[in-house]
């Protein structure tokens, strides 16, 4: 196991800067910041782990907004790989009884058990279209999961119009080899005949309702809809457990949007997650070439894309009117360039690894990782990138009843990171 301290970035910036950093507490407006009452000791930060060049000269909005220093986790810790057939796993959840519930990209899903041995597949699950970036995607179990056995699912679905962002649920059979009544109760209308950016991830919040994630769909013609209110594309959403609006969204009554949006101006929300004590919504979402973005999610604000954006076209032109700020439109916490490709998300609870306790651990596709963020007062303060020797596309990543992460790859593997 290698831990990567890699410098770039002026020395001035934070190498070597000493962070008293407290449990990474978040707090619930912008203006308010809540630290946890259980402290950490003292961390020292050296420099940034990013040694490539940007891909632009765009400056940041506020010191600390990308390439912050680096932190090394102190505690002996260790990673296995507890399975490697999986096919293309997408998204992976806790079950009551310790064992994991594993979506695969075609179509299937799967259990495994704590120590990582895998079951059938599951059967009765919609078709899915799963071109492109498309599948079957997030997924999470009902909080009575217990007594109800439900399960809630993202998946892209293909209409005679094209493809589209859609939520389904239904009932894992008691032999556990099938899923009954599968219905959709919700889709990201319109559809597009495209095979890019579904988004994809699903939460449950304390209330019981589902939080999930939609993309824009990429192409230039449908990019202009993540600032559409009158479209469910490059939003994050919040629906009832039956696919409805929640009471209270923040456009709830206006004629001019849809009620179900929680959210805006996203571009392709792969990472969502509640931290653990202040319960803000954080999510992660991919940029273009450079711009990939952290971002602490408020009802009803817009986080900009694609009038605002820390990154460029592939090609290597600008995007739009190229500017990076604007009055109204909703900074990114923190950005990459170049990117990580974010997907899955979590925040550690700490049970395993005290010094982990509510840092933010983000799975890496293209840059082969998984990246840990301490987090303090709504600002990262330090970044560690963990499993970097291992070669894997890292797509999704939960914390496991063990106290231990689970994070699987897009190559099939399954890992369990935990105390040594």
């Amino acid at each position: 196991m290698k831990k990567h301290l890699n410098p770039h970035w002026p020395a001035m910036l934070c190498a070597g800067v000493v962070l008293a950093v407290s449990s990474c507490g978040q707090g619930s407006t912008a203006n308010k910041d809540t630290a946890s009452k259980d402290s950490t000791p003292a961390i020292v930060t050296g420099p940034p782990v990013e040694t490539q060049k940007a891909n632009t000269e765009y400056q940041p909005a506020f010191p600390g907004q990308t390439r912050i220093g680096s932190v090394t986790t102190s505690a002996a810790y260790d990673f296995r790989v507890l399975d490697s057939s999986l096919q293309s796993p997408w998204g992976i959840t806790s079950l009551p009884d310790g064992r994991f519930l594993i979506t695969e990209k075609k179509g299937t899903m799967r259990i495994a058990a704590a120590d990582g041995k895998t079951g059938a597949q599951i059967t009765g699950i919609p078709p899915v279209n799963s071109n492109g970036q498309g599948g079957l995607l997030g997924l999470r179990v009902d909080p009575d999961f217990s007594s109800n056995r439900m399960v809630y699912w993202v998946f892209s679905q293909q209409l005679p119009g094209g493809t589209l962002t859609a939520v389904a649920k239904g009932k894992l059979s008691a032999d556990e080899k099938s899923i009954e009544g599968a219905t959709v109760i919700y889709q990201a209308t319109p559809a597009y005949d495209g095979t890019l950016h579904y988004g994809g991830r699903i939460l449950f919040d304390k209330a019981g309702n589902l939080i999930v994630s939609t993309g824009e769909r990429s192409d230039l013609a449908t990019r202009p809809q993540a600032q559409d209110l009158k479209s469910g594309l490059g939003k994050i959403v919040r629906i009832t457990k039956e696919g409805k609006p929640v009471a209270g969204n923040p456009f709830e009554g206006k004629a001019d949007a849809r009620p179900e949006l929680y959210s805006y101006g996203h571009r392709n929300v792969q990472g969502l997650a509640f931290h653990p004590e202040t319960g803000d919504l954080w999510e992660t979402e991919f940029g273009p070439r450079g711009g990939d973005e952290l971002n602490r999610v408020e009802a009803g604000k817009n986080y900009g894309w694609p009038t605002i954006t820390y990154g460029i076209e592939y090609s290597g032109k600008k995007i739009g009117d190229s500017i990076q700020v604007k009055t109204g439109l909703e900074q990114p916490v923190y950005y990459w360039d170049p990117v990580l490709s974010p997907s899955g998300i979590t925040f550690y609870s700490g049970s395993g690894i005290p010094e982990w306790k509510n840092n933010l651990f983000i799975a890496g596709l293209s840059s082969t990782h998984i990246a840990r963020l301490v987090i303090e007062n709504n600002k990262v303060v330090g970044e560690e990138r963990l499993l970097a020797g291992e070669g894997q596309r890292f797509r999704d990543i939960t914390e496991g009843k063990d106290g231990a992460l689970y994070a699987v790859t897009d190559g099939g593997r399954l890992y369990r990171i935990g105390k040594k």
